[in-house]
């Protein structure tokens, strides 16, 4: 049975390896290899060091010159490195040459992410996407796997050949095997993904017939967005300080302060070069941003790269096909800028962005407000008197919308609600803004 080998089990020590093609390049080159730290650390590999290479001219074998390469195989091997990891994407004939001349485990961060992915699935759908990105990825490798067995069978006699011709090595036939299967269990399980999509469709249809707003939380990994839907919802969704804890995503009801229920939904999160395999893979998840009404993009204030962060996801939004989104941009983890400088920086860099601290609370009122502002022309504030024999009136306010006051009197009932606007015309015949309707009421019923 074709098997996808998970090599980062096998490995503890690691070789970091970053290169670079312009030496203006060389910060970003740094900056993406401590990134890539924290994606091996997650896979519990230790890092030994981190090189990073400058490429003067391509090599189609090493992607560093030859050079180079014997000097950081070397270098592994002198610190007792069981892994050389590189932040660039290698090509499977790339692969097998670190691995051959090395005699390491060589893996690159398209590797690293898929089996990070792979760790953090909980649910079937996430279980199906992650095996998919894993398959597309594994199969132009599949000839290391069987580098032991004979590639080619020389000579004449083979099965019914009749003495012509050469036999097919044991290699040759285990690695066309697994292909077939390969490709099988990719077939499957891209049915099995379209069954979920079907699902999900029908689930929507469903959510669609009560018009509700519907609101998709997005951003670069562990930026918060699991804590802001928790702080906001009053959930319980799994929100830890680690990578890709998210895969799958989760919706939940929530009301704002003006009365008007929206559809808050966590989506997985995003990162540099995230291998475009996985961006596909996690389509039918990741179409919550594309559906939705507008999205809040949440960014990690803290951490120096959130100015590079924002364009990341901003592309894979692009990408995805909801680049064109209204956006509602926060500021997350602002308790944690010590430097009051820099957090001024990030406001004149992004001016129409909500500064907040999901963990304090500090912020979160400007955050409804916002939110409130971004949904003004699906709502309508009205003061009305329903008559006795419109009582259904009523009924559909309490249901459909949110009824801030209520008075009964003899003639009736009187009422402040927020309404869809699609009852704004049922109910704008009884409304009456010279009601006086306050709190001070004795006789008002608070919804």
């Amino acid at each position: 049975m074709f098997d996808v080998r998970e090599k980062p089990k096998m490995v503890q020590r690691a070789l970091l390896v970053g290169a670079y093609f312009d030496r203006r390049e060389i910060e970003e080159a740094v900056d993406l290899l401590d990134e890539l730290q924290e994606l091996v650390e997650t896979l519990g590999i230790g890092v030994v060091t981190k090189e990073t290479a400058m490429v003067r001219e391509f090599n189609p074998r090493y992607i560093v010159g030859k050079g180079k390469a014997a000097e950081l195989m070397a270098q592994a091997k002198a610190m007792e490195c069981d892994c050389i990891v590189f932040d660039n994407e290698l090509s499977p004939a790339q692969q097998r040459a670190w691995e051959s001349e090395s005699g390491l485990c060589v893996i690159d961060r398209h590797e690293v992410i898929l089996d990070i992915f792979a760790m953090r699935a909980r649910t079937s759908e996430a279980r199906l996407q992650v095996e998919l990105a894993r398959l597309a990825y594994s199969l132009p490798r599949l000839t290391r796997m069987w580098a032991h067995l004979d590639r080619q069978g020389g000579g004449a006699g083979g099965a019914g050949s009749g003495g012509a011709g050469a036999a097919r090595g044991e290699g040759e036939t285990q690695l066309e095997t697994d292909r077939r299967l390969a490709h099988k269990r990719i077939d499957k399980v891209k049915a099995e993904l379209e069954d979920v999509k079907r699902n999900r469709d029908t689930q929507r249809k469903e959510r669609s017939r009560v018009p509700v707003p519907h609101v998709a939380i997005v951003g670069y990994t562990n930026a918060g967005k699991s804590s802001l839907l928790n702080a906001m919802t009053g959930s319980d969704v799994v929100a830890q300080n680690q990578l890709f804890v998210t895969l799958d995503t989760t919706t939940r009801r929530m009301e704002l302060p003006d009365g008007q229920n929206i559809l808050l939904t966590d989506t997985v999160g995003f990162v540099r070069r995230l291998p475009h395999d996985l961006v596909q893979s996690f389509r039918a998840t990741l179409e919550e941003a594309v559906i939705a009404d507008f999205l809040i993009h949440v960014l990690d204030a803290s951490d120096a790269r959130a100015v590079e962060f924002h364009k990341t996801t901003t592309s894979v939004l692009g990408e995805l096909g909801a680049g064109d989104k209204r956006v509602v941009l926060v500021l997350n983890k602002i308790d944690l800028i010590e430097d009051e400088v820099r957090l001024q920086q990030l406001q004149r860099h992004f001016p129409e962005a909500v500064p907040i601290s999901v963990k304090t609370g500090d912020g979160m009122d400007k955050l409804m407000h916002r939110l409130h502002e971004m949904l003004l022309d699906r709502v309508v504030r009205l003061k009305v008197a329903i008559p006795m024999n419109r009582l259904d009136l009523v009924s559909i306010a309490h249901q459909e919308g949110k009824v801030l006051r209520e008075k009964y009197t003899e003639h009736g009932v009187q009422m402040v609600c927020v309404l869809p606007k699609r009852w704004e015309s049922r109910f704008n015949v009884y409304s009456d803004e010279t009601l006086d309707i306050d709190e001070s009421d004795s006789e008002l019923m608070p919804a």
